[in-house]
């Protein structure tokens, strides 16, 4: 499917290559490239941000053959994967720590269900009207600047929270998850920028999984420790101590975390790490216009396709864990622990699907078909989730609990990596960001759709309406067409071989690893 031999129309909509290809000698990009027809992309090997694009390559053979075409990784770039992936943890564990024991919070703060359920929902509202500011902050000012923010939010968060252990107190622990939730807005869209900016093209759908492993990591937590720290007691004293202990320890992490990102984390590697990401720098110019870039994306059927096809998945998930706690102890009463743990096993599964899923997919480069097969299991697996739940066996509904969590969160990395790939060289914040905006209105939707069935009809008619949806997605993703343009990029073509071979002054892109840290 990726074509040996792509030009530049293949790679990016009409508008960004013609300004890449009418750029002034003066336009200011991180690599020197020589833009030829063919797309050859050849980036020095000490990087400077004052380095210009030359549009007319093919008539200064000279000064293009003269440049090292190096592409270096750095061992920084593990590091930073990992302490991103440990906030998104914190964060998403704050998400879910009050849907994972809803009556024990109903209680506490004498509250409705559904107003225990907006404090998970209040992350899907925010989402929405500050994903395009926030996207905007990360083309701003860059990779650092939106990890430090969110993080710090994140920490000042889970330190309002504790400011509300009296019933009456509840607005407060609202302001706090509410606090959190903007947090969440800087964290989502991360992934696959991190992935691209900072790993090799062999190793980019592996980072991914590795970045959004942290998130679902922290629900998987989030579903498995609130139930143990905060037993369900009558006593409004005695509950409240044992609420202060979970978010004193959530408190204390999130702290930690925020040190390790100022100390860690950095805007980008010295070095491009992939040919992909060095042509990325050629066709950005300075002049480009960010809503232009929103127009192109919408612009993108087959972008469009997949924002619609990710927010029915991953909103279906988002329902899901919201109101588990509430659909197994209607069948299971008293079990609280265990409506927890079979949380826990959904998430579980889920990040083994994700990694798997990004070993495969730098492996095989078939997004198409992966997501599509991943996106039919998930529902075969919501279909016989929904008729065992209500069978009265526990350790059924866990075996098919997480059976469903592994190819319903594992499909979360797909679709940002398929994203990067239909949109190449957009923004992967503003691709990431869209996908993400989708899973917030579907999430909405489908959470107080949902509630208000089970509250009326019972657990599997509000399943079965997830169902319908999931067999909606799994239909539009057939017709989304593999368009791999970031492959394409990374392609050796035949004419820049070829003049490599007759200058024999130039190589080809050879990967490296940074001597330093």
């Amino acid at each position: 499917m990726v074509n040996e031999n792509p030009n530049l129309e293949e790679l990016s909509d009409p508008p960004v290559l013609e300004k890449a290809l009418q750029a002034e000698p003066s336009v200011s990009v991180h690599p020197i490239v020589s833009i030829h027809p063919s797309v050859s992309a050849h980036p020095s090997s000490s990087v400077h941000p004052s380095t210009s694009a030359q549009p007319g390559g093919l008539n200064h053979p000279s000064s293009s053959c003269q440049e090292l075409s190096v592409i270096k990784l750095s061992k920084r770039r593990w590091a930073v994967v990992l302490v991103f992936s440990c906030y998104s943890m914190c964060n998403a564990f704050q998400w879910i720590q009050y849907s994972s024991i809803n009556n024990i919070f109903m209680h506490f703060y004498g509250v409705s269900a559904f107003a225990i359920d907006w404090l998970s929902m209040c992350y899907m509202l925010t989402y929405i009207p500050l994903l395009l500011p926030v996207a905007w902050l990360l083309e701003k000012f860059g990779l650092r600047t939106i990890a430090l923010t969110g993080s710090a939010l994140n920490c000042l968060g889970a330190w309002v929270k504790l400011g509300s252990l009296k019933p009456h107190l509840f607005p407060v622990t609202v302001l706090g998850q509410v606090i959190c939730s903007v947090a969440q807005v800087f964290i989502l869209g991360m992934p696959s920028r991190i992935a691209s900016v900072w790993f090799g093209a062999n190793e980019v759908s592996t980072a991914c999984s590795v970045a959004v492993f942290g998130n679902q990591l922290g629900i998987a937590i989030g579903f498995l420790v609130p139930p143990i720290l905060v037993p369900n007691i009558k006593d409004q004293d005695q509950l409240a101590y044992h609420i202060s202990i979970m978010f004193y320890i959530i408190g204390g992490v999130a702290t930690l975390l925020f040190i390790l990102v100022i100390i860690v984390f950095k805007e980008k590697p010295k070095h491009p790490p992939s040919r992909a990401q060095s042509l990325s720098y050629a066709l950005a110019s300075s002049d480009a216009s960010y809503f232009s870039s929103i127009v192109r994306l919408f612009k993108n059927l087959n972008f469009v396709l997949l924002v619609i096809t990710y927010g029915l998945n991953a909103g279906a998930f988002y329902a899901l864990s919201t109101l588990l706690n509430r659909m197994v102890i209607l069948h299971y009463p008293g079990e609280e622990v265990n409506a927890g743990r079979i949380g826990l096993t959904i998430v579980i599964a889920g990040m083994l699907g994700a990694v798997i899923s990004g070993i495969w997919l730098d492996k095989s480069k078939t997004y198409k078909e992966t997501t599509l097969v991943v996106y039919i299991m998930t529902l075969v697996g919501m279909v016989v989730y929904t008729f065992t739940l209500s069978l009265g066996h526990l350790w059924v509904v866990f075996l098919t609990a997480g059976t469903l969590g592994f190819f319903m969160t594992g499909y979360l990395p797909l679709g940002f990596e398929f994203a990067v790939e239909l949109t190449y060289p957009e923004s992967e914040g503003m691709s990431s960001g869209l996908l993400n905006v989708s899973a917030q209105v579907f999430g909405i939707i489908f959470t107080i759709s949902q509630g208000q069935i089970i509250d009326s009809y019972g657990t599997m008619p509000g399943n079965i309406f997830l169902c319908v949806f999931l067999s909606l997605g799994a239909a539009l993703t057939a017709f989304i067409r593999a368009d791999l343009r970031r492959q394409k990029a990374n392609k050796e073509v035949p004419e820049t071989r070829v003049q490599e071979e007759e200058n024999n002054t130039s190589k080809a892109p050879t990967i490296l690893s940074e001597d330093h840290f």
